[in-house]
Parts: structure tokens; sequence; C-alpha cells
């Protein structure tokens, strides 16, 4: 059977957090925070059972944070370059170590780390971190990088804005200065010259809208001078990289989701991803692309596995749930990336988006089960969830830096009551949850395990049926999305509502399908409900329609299993 990757996106600072009643930009101390040792062997097996086949550790590698680390040979972050008092896991500050927040022994974290990794890999997962290569934390200095490796930006010609061999962009000439109302310390930030600020903002004064807290690396593209490309001989940054990639690669890790891939110019990833596959060929890479102009580049030069749909699938898929467009916009989607839909990365939740139980967007998880169910049935390509998501967790919380956004801070130190209420102090029982939380999560569950060992799902052929119920007076293709799918003697119908009422609808499926799919006209199947589990007889032909009946925003998916055909 071919394999469907189902990745469950979970930050270890949140995880296994217990402490109750955390407070508005609490302290370490204050809040707590959760540990890579609570993900322990049953925590695992509970996240497998969901149907998981990796886990992405969000926030593993060493970051900025406002907590004083200096009796562990760390060296203390200013405040003002820092987000949240925990610190944004995207202000990279030592590639090479493990934050310290999560470990129960603070200078034996890389060996739980491994710990972490080994204990994933006996309940058969895979591990996924980021590798941030964009941008790194103001103050980026590795304290344990092996001997050989120099610090980024040591060797660089601080008196040039721009040169192939430097690490960094600079603003010669000027001090940093943040504009805003930033407060400082006793004693000033001091950087000088300036080095330009992570989202390409090329200045000595970035807002605090900007990504003010990160600076940007240097690839050999001079930005101000017409993007002109100095990649012969190799820029410095590419190596630094690439031993980075090959240090991580050497603890385990099976897969890197790579954070705003597209700002990293493509010839570097063409030559780094191979170069870490001729070593590691099993590893995976995962990119962060909003620019679908650019998706078959990052895939076809560039040498990702996979890249995020989200400005196609996903946007489209909240929109619908949240009735600002019609259903049958689903089917565009698939047309713009049916030729690298193997290589697309669906998902309905994530650290950057909001929740779907939030109030900026569909304020109930259950309301995401037919949008989840598209995205996650719709092709053979991986799906992802964040942690919580299966709760319907709704991050309407004052948690501190970020404010009541909708989103699950990655900037605080904070405690989840759902996760907390799951987790039970490890026990993991269902007791703890609500009604409407365990049926979300067991929905989730036979959800993602479909996905896992359906054929149809894992493998087979796609037919769209929204085209031929366009003037069906029984199928509204506003709120209602319908496909098939097929593989070997079975056949998957999948229709999903997206109405907040229940629907009786009847799905026209054309000759076109029965003879691309290879389906018997009239011949009696077993029909087995795969959310129920109910099986029944039944047929299907081009000459009248199906007849169904569906919850509201219910989802139904049906297969039928033939004799020899």
């Amino acid at each position: 059977m071919n394999e469907k990757l189902t990745i469950y996106q979970v930050f270890p600072r949140l995880f296994g957090n217990q402490r109750t009643n955390p407070i508005e930009n609490g302290s370490l101390i204050q809040n707590g925070c959760g540990k890579m040792a609570d993900f322990t062997g049953k925590a695992l097996r509970e996240i497998k059972e969901l149907g998981i086949s990796h886990i992405w550790y969000t926030g593993i590698i060493e970051h900025a944070t406002e907590t004083n680390y200096t009796e562990f040979g760390i060296q203390q972050d200013h405040s003002l370059v820092v987000k949240g008092k925990a610190g944004s896991p995207y202000a990279i500050k030592d590639y090479y170590d493990i934050d310290p927040d999560l470990a129960n022994q603070i200078d034996n974290r890389m060996q739980e780390f491994q710990e972490l990794v080994q204990r994933t890999h006996d309940e058969k997962m895979g591990v996924i971190i980021d590798f941030v290569p964009n941008h790194v934390a103001r103050q980026y200095h590795s304290d344990v990088k092996p001997s050989y490796v120099q610090n980024l930006g040591d060797g660089d010609n601080t008196s040039e804005s721009f040169a192939p061999t430097n690490n960094f962009y600079y603003i010669t000439q000027q001090p940093f200065t943040l504009y805003g109302d930033a407060q400082q310390e006793d004693y000033p930030y001091s950087e000088f010259p300036a080095k330009a600020t992570g989202n390409d903002q090329f200045t000595a004064s970035p807002t605090t809208n900007d990504w003010y807290e990160t600076v940007k690396l240097n690839y050999g593209v001079d930005y101000l001078n017409g993007n002109q490309e100095h990649f012969d001989p190799m820029p410095d940054t590419w190596i630094k990289m690439r031993d980075i990639l090959l240090f991580w690669a050497s603890k385990g890790v099976d897969g890197f989701r790579c954070d705003m891939a597209e700002m990293v110019p493509v010839a570097f990833w063409h030559w780094v991803i191979q170069e870490i596959k001729d070593k590691y060929p099993a590893v995976i890479f995962i990119a962060e692309v909003y620019n679908p102009a650019q998706y078959r580049n990052y895939i076809h030069t560039g040498g990702f596995d996979y890249l995020y749909d989200k400005v196609g699938l996903y946007d489209t898929l909240r929109a619908v749930t949240c009735g600002q467009t019609a259903a049958c916009n689903i089917t565009h989607c698939c047309h713009a990336v049916s030729d690298i839909q193997d290589h697309m990365l669906n998902f309905l939740e994530n650290h950057d988006e909001q929740r779907i139980a939030s109030d900026f967007f569909a304020g109930d998880g259950a309301k995401g089960i037919p949008a989840m169910t598209v995205l996650s049935t719709l092709s053979t390509n991986p799906v992802m969830i964040y942690s919580g998501q299966e709760l319907g967790e709704p991050a309407m919380e004052h948690e501190g830096f970020s404010g009541v956004d909708g989103r699950t801070t990655i900037f605080d130190y904070w405690s989840i009551d759902k996760l907390r209420r799951w987790n039970n102090q490890g026990d993991f029982g269902t007791a703890q949850l609500t009604t409407e939380e365990a049926e979300l999560k067991h929905f989730y569950k036979q959800l993602l395990n479909i996905c896992r060992t359906e054929k149809c799902i894992t493998a087979g052929s796609l037919f769209d049926l929204m085209y031929a119920n366009e003037a069906n007076p029984k199928f509204d293709n506003g709120k209602q999305f319908a496909f098939l799918r097929n593989a070997d003697q079975e056949l998957l119908l999948v229709v999903a509502n997206f109405d907040s009422q229940a629907v009786n609808v009847e799905v026209n499926i054309p000759s076109e399908a029965f003879d691309f799919l290879k389906i018997p006209d009239n011949k009696v199947a077993v029909v087995e409900n795969l959310i129920t589990n109910k099986k029944s007889v039944g047929t299907l032909t081009p000459l009248s329609p199906y007849q169904v009946s569906v919850d509201a925003y219910g989802v139904l998916l049906l297969k039928f299993t033939y004799g020899k055909m």
C-alpha cells in the first residue's frame, strides 16, 4: 500500500504544560512550560492512534527568549529584540542547539531530544522539525556549534551593504533603531551597523509590525541592485546551511518544514536538498511557499517533496466554510494544481492560521468537518492537523504578545485547557473531555485512519462530480461538494455538506465517470459507510442519481466494493 503522510504539528512548549490558570504575559516560572519528556510512549501512542504518520515538533531549535539561561552558558537576549516572554521559535539563536525551555535537565537537552526522536521512532512515526533558512535572531550566537564551524557573521565585511561572502546584509554607517513604543531595558540594545530585517526590510529602522527581532540571511542575492545573483563561487551561507541540515539529519530527523522557503533562492534548494538526500535519501522537505506562480519551480527545480496548499485549497475551504464562496470553487483549486497535486500539503490549521473554532473563523470546530474531510480524501497527498484542532481549540485567550487573534500563541508561555484535560496528567483518558470534544476527536481519529488505510485514498484516481451537478435542482453546488475515488475493485463516494441544515441530495454520476473509473453500470455492490461502519447493498448507474442524506456540516464516505469487474 502506498503511504499517505498524516502530520501532527505540535508545540512541545504547550502540549505537556499542565499549569492551570496561566496569566497574561507570564514568565516561565509563572506559567510553566511543556517538555520533550512529556511525549511519553503513552502520549505518542495516543497521537499515533489518531492516524498520524509524522509529528512536526515545532520550536525545537534554540531561539531568542527573555528567560535567562546564562548560568548554562547561553547568552542573554535583549528584550527589545524578543517577541513575547518565551520568544518566537522562528528567531533562531543557535542552529546547533535545543531550546532549553523544553528540557528537564538543561545541560542534557540534546540527549533528551535524541531520546524523543527514539521514542517517536519506536512508535513507528517520523520526526519533522523546522528549518528556518531565511532569517535568524538579531543576537544569533551558537554556544555549542562544532569547533570547525564559524558563527554567522563573524567573517563579514560590515563596511559593505552586500558582499557575496557575507552572511548578513548591512545598512552601513547606521545604528539599528526600532520605531514604535518598544521599551528599552536598563541598558540600550546596540547594533552597529544595522542589519537588514528578516522580512526583506533593508532599513536601519524597521517598524514594530516587521520581523524586527530577526535579521535576513544572505544567499548571494543583491536585492538592492536588481536582485543580481552571485552564486559562483558558492556563497558561504549555503555551506553553513547545508552543514546545519546534515547535523540534524544525523540526529535522526526524518523531515524539515522549511520556513518561508520562497524567500530563499531556488538555486540554493536545488543544491542543498540533493546534498542532504545523497546521504539521507528518505528525508523529506516541506516548503512554506505562498506564491502559486513559483510552485512548480520549487518542486521541479528546487527539489521539494511537498508545498503548502494555502493560497489555493486552504483559502477556498475556509471561505466555503464561512459561507463566503460556493463549494463548487473547490474544483478550481484542484485544476490549478492538478499536475503537482501529489506534492501539495493540505491543512486547515497551523500555527500561522486562525483556529477553526475561533470567533474569527467558524466559531465551532465541528463546522470544519466537511472541509477537513475534503482536503484529507481528495488526493493521495499529505494532510496535516495542528495539536488541539481535533478538540476544537478556539484560541480566544489573552495570552500575551499577540493578543486575542484566534491563533494559539507562539510567543508566550501558556497552557491550553483542552490539551491539559486530554493529557490529564499523562493518563490521556476521555473522562476529562466534554461530549463535544470527545466526539470531534473521535471523528478526526476515524478520518485520519481512513486516509491511512483505504486504498481509494492512498492510491487510485479522482473524478470530480461537480460539473455533472451544476444544473441539478436536488444538489446545491454552493453548499455541497462531491467526488469519486477508486482503486482496484473499490469505489469511494464522498459527499460533504457545508450547510447548517441536514440535506437530502441526489448526486448525478455521469457516464464519463463510469468509463474513466471503469465502474460497472447498475451492478450490485457492498456499500459501507466508513464513518458509521454500517453496510448495505446498492448500485450506481448514470441513468438515475444516487440519493443520500447528509447531516448539517456532515459528510458521507461510502465505499462500494464490487466482485470481479
